[in-house]
């Protein structure tokens, strides 16, 4: 059962992303910034401001994810179920800032209208040394070993407590494909934590 305090800020978490999307669409914008300012108020994190036209990205439930889960992967070009692909990713505490990243596609979307992907972020940042403090803040990740898609062919986690709903449109490119076996492992994985919550 989850701790008051995650539950809390869980809420918070999706409050915030759901009001600054919809700033985003309704066209409201920040207030604007001189180039002085501009140029001092850079982060040094490396993220970047959301892009223009990228309202199509928003966080999703973990079990819509999983609800429409596949292994599909097709070199053609698009993001298919069992590919890595890039696309930006909105940070959870600002979803106005974010970084172009890696991100597992776990589905596709089968709503009438829309035609998107459900994708899980990945990170080269090693999470095992701090694995029990990044638990108790709700989040969880799984090691998938090195792909092509880091030039560095460093090891890779994927987060398995977070899943994004992209418009086809906002992935920029294909990076590698996950062997079924690794796929298979992180949906269970990512099905293990949607239960425990």
């Amino acid at each position: 059962m989850p701790s008051w305090s995650r539950l809390a800020r869980n809420i918070a978490r999706k409050a915030l992303f759901t009001v600054v999307s919809q700033m985003r669409t309704s066209g409201s914008q920040a207030p604007t910034q001189t180039r002085k300012s501009r140029r001092n108020s850079m982060p040094s994190d490396g993220s970047q401001p959301r892009p223009l036209g990228a309202h199509s990205i928003r966080e999703v439930d973990l079990s819509e994810g999983l609800a429409h889960t596949s292994y599909d992967p097709d070199p053609d070009g698009d993001a298919d179920p069992g590919e890595v692909v890039w696309t930006w990713v909105p940070y959870e505490e600002d979803a106005s800032r974010g970084k172009d990243r890696p991100v597992v596609v776990i589905g596709r979307s089968t709503k009438s209208g829309t035609h998107g992907v459900y994708v899980a972020q990945l990170t080269s940042k090693d999470h095992d040394r701090d694995a029990r403090w990044e638990a108790s803040q709700g989040r969880h990740w799984m090691d998938v070993g090195t792909g092509k898609w880091d030039s560095r062919g460093r090891p890779s986690e994927v987060r398995l407590d977070r899943v994004l709903w992209v418009a086809h449109d906002e992935v920029r490119r294909e990076g590698a494909t996950l062997k079924r076996q690794i796929f298979e492992r992180v949906i269970n994985g990512m099905r293990t934590v949607d239960s425990n919550r």
